[in-house]
């Protein structure tokens, strides 16, 4: 994971958290707002009671004119008698609490007020109402903590970002100090490639030389899982059509002097035909990985199977060792991590492999007995996989 991936997962986790944190205040302050709010809605309805009433103070009956009742956009009001009948109502609802009093129900809100007796129209309350609606208020809080998060999000990665200076300075020098060490391993490890060779068409097979075959084999598995760790961030890998029967079969070949010196057989069960398109490098990474960890946690004189079948709609790739087996499989992929530390290697090759199945949309399933053995198995499917 580049250093931008991780300052924006972190930085989204901790905004996450303490947006957890401010759920109880965040409750706190609705309820408070809600019940102000509520405090001045009953204010409201006091000054829209006060209204109706003078309207009907100076109203004189004697004069014998129509009575205009007030009328309010927002607000609903009524006369009703003794026993809450309505003698005059815009209000279209019915009355479920019948004393004088502030009331909130079902998203309404209403006033009861007592009259004197027989003075407005024979009535005995007046009843001011309207809905009441707490959108403003929430919609308030939304604007808050997004701003907030907001804040604390930028805040984050910028924190972040500074903490994370000297490391990256640090991982800058050990990455040049890896591609500088590269660079220098890479020469002596074709002329000793090349001498071999030279040797060995000049003079007989030898155990001292299969030894030495076997170690510069191991060595270039290693050199080709750092090159790759380095450079597969910048690097497109194309793809293209592959013989996966014919390039299995050359890898497990490649790895012969590397199992002989266990005493290990490669056992191979190879369907023809099955092609792929896929990169040839990432390909090598997946296979020269698994043939190298099966060697390398077998046991002597053990056997490894590679199994290759091709099918209508997908091809699975098999390997299958009776070696130590697995004792965490779900930590095998992380990078440096090693199971066993004698048995040597850096702990990055399955993190490669893990890193290229997840963005082919490769299938792999581990059945692992610790003690017994380990079965590694890849399944392609189309684009990928093209049946013959």
């Amino acid at each position: 994971m580049n250093d931008n991936r991780y300052a924006l997962k972190n930085a989204f986790l901790y905004t996450m958290l303490v947006a957890v944190l401010l759920l109880a205040p965040t409750y706190l302050y609705v309820t408070y707002m809600k019940y102000v709010y509520e405090i001045q809605y009953e204010f409201k309805l006091k000054r829209q009671s006060h209204l109706i009433l003078r309207a009907m103070e100076e109203f004189d009956p004697k004069e014998k004119q129509t009575f205009d009742y007030p009328r309010f956009r927002s607000f609903q009001s009524g006369l009703y008698d003794l026993h809450f009948n309505p003698i005059f109502t815009l209000i279209q609802s019915d009355l479920m609490i019948q004393k004088t009093g502030y009331y909130i129900q079902d998203g309404y809100a209403y006033l009861i007020v007592a009259l004197p007796e027989r003075r407005y129209f024979d009535a005995s309350y007046l009843v001011v109402g309207g809905e009441i609606s707490y959108a403003r208020i929430y919609q308030d809080v939304v604007v808050i903590l997004l701003s907030i998060a907001a804040l604390i999000f930028v805040l984050s990665l910028y924190f972040l970002d500074r903490f994370a200076l000297p490391f990256q300075r640090i991982n800058q020098r050990l990455d040049q100090f890896i591609k500088d060490s590269m660079h220098e391993i890479n020469t002596p490890l074709s002329i000793i490639n090349v001498n071999i060779d030279l040797y060995h068409r000049s003079n007989p097979s030898n155990k001292y030389l299969q030894r030495i075959k076997a170690a510069t084999k191991t060595l270039a598995t290693l050199y080709n899982d750092m090159d790759y760790l380095i450079k597969n961030e910048r690097l497109a890998f194309e793809y293209e059509r592959i013989d996966l029967s014919l390039y299995l079969q050359e890898r497990i070949d490649y790895f012969h002097e590397v199992a002989a010196l266990k005493n290990i057989t490669i056992r191979p069960h190879l369907a023809e035909n099955v092609i792929l398109h896929f990169n040839p490098t990432q390909l090598q990474r997946i296979i020269d990985n698994n043939l190298s960890n099966a060697i390398k946690y077998s046991h002597e004189e053990g056997e490894i199977e590679v199994v290759l079948e091709g099918f209508a709609d997908h091809c699975i790739l098999r390997f299958q060792d009776n070696g130590v087996g697995i004792e965490d499989v779900n930590r095998i992929f992380e990078r440096y991590y090693r199971e066993n530390r004698d048995k040597g290697g850096f702990g990055i090759g399955l993190n490669i492999v893990k890193s290229i199945i997840d963005k082919a949309g490769i299938e792999l399933v581990i059945d692992s007995v610790y003690g017994e053995g380990s079965t590694f198995s890849y399944t392609f499917y189309p684009p990928l996989y093209t049946s013959a």
